[in-house]
């Protein structure tokens, strides 16, 4: 989360998203964005899922917003250079022909992923909340600030203004940088997007944990193996399963969760994954749920 403070040695980056995540007044429309994502993602009804599974990137096993975001900024940066090449007056006329042609299709590229970017990158801030969910926000603006630039500098190029469309790019690749900032902010100071399941447990042997009398039907019980958090659950008469303590999405404590049907679901915001496997069935997580081997023997729950 962003520092509440402002410290006089600290440098201008940390400054600005103190600054960013002070702005309560972001709240508002950002939460007005939030019921319209809803309303959007809930029109498509039984695919619902399908679709927000698929930006999320449960088919990767990671979020799809951060490669798309690698996309764009190699797309836009290689048109950059390319721009600066063609704007080399000692560079023969064909290869500056050449530089341009490519430039722009590099720019194509860029902005085909930018907004491959924008349309995952929502999908994952609409779970973010407070200091982050502003942070988040004001990076989407500018990255569509910027996609909107690249927009204007291909019709340029197209139109013939080459050097109009160079500056227009090189500026909006300029605020992209910043942006980049402040999603990279979110991603190694908040873990947004990183796999926050917690240590895994590596146990070879069966061990018992918890008396079978302890674990009712349906019930989640958080017990504690060398040092690490796991839950069991009795799925069926002699059935039980074990997962980490952890979602992996924002850490969500999975001993506040329940299940339904055969998964396990995140008490925050509504992740859902195979209580026998530990695979997403629903984000917004995107990694696995950490599962282990479990039964009953003699009385006794025992995992491994």
């Amino acid at each position: 989360m962003v520092d509440q403070l402002v410290r006089p040695h600290e440098g201008i980056g940390k400054r600005v998203l103190t600054f960013i995540g002070r702005q309560e007044w972001l709240d508002r429309p950002s939460y007005r964005l939030e019921n319209v994502l809803s309303f959007v993602f809930n029109s498509f009804g039984a695919a619902r899922n399908r679709v927000t599974n698929l930006l999320n990137g449960v088919w990767l096993g990671h979020p799809a917003h951060p490669p798309l975001a690698s996309l764009a900024s190699g797309a836009i940066g290689t048109t950059v250079a390319l721009d600066v090449l063609h704007a080399l007056p000692s560079r023969p006329a064909t290869e500056r022909r050449d530089s341009a042609r490519f430039a722009q299709r590099a720019l194509g590229i860029g902005i085909l992923a930018n907004l491959g970017s924008a349309v995952t990158g929502v999908t994952d801030w609409q779970h973010t909340h407070e200091e982050d969910r502003r942070v988040g926000l004001v990076h989407g603006v500018l990255n569509l600030l910027a996609t909107s630039l690249y927009i204007a500098s291909w019709r340029d190029r197209q139109q013939g203004r080459n050097l109009r469309g160079m500056v227009v790019s090189a500026v909006g690749y300029g605020i992209a940088s910043g942006s980049g900032y402040l999603g990279g902010s979110l991603v190694f100071g908040s873990g947004i997007g990183i796999d926050q399941s917690g240590p895994r447990l590596d146990l070879p042997d069966w061990t018992p944990v918890l008396a079978e009398t302890e674990l009712p039907q349906g019930a989640l019980q958080r017990v504690e193996v060398d040092g690490v958090g796991v839950i069991v659950c009795r799925t069926g008469d002699d059935e039980v399963s074990a997962v980490g303590e952890f979602c992996p999405h924002l850490a969500a404590p999975m001993s506040d969760g329940w299940l339904d049907r055969g998964r396990i679901v995140c008490p925050w915001h509504g992740s859902q994954f195979d209580v026998e496997s530990g695979h997403v069935v629903r984000g917004p997580a995107a990694a696995s749920l950490p599962c282990y081997q479990a039964r009953l023997n003699e009385g006794k729950v025992e995992i491994r």
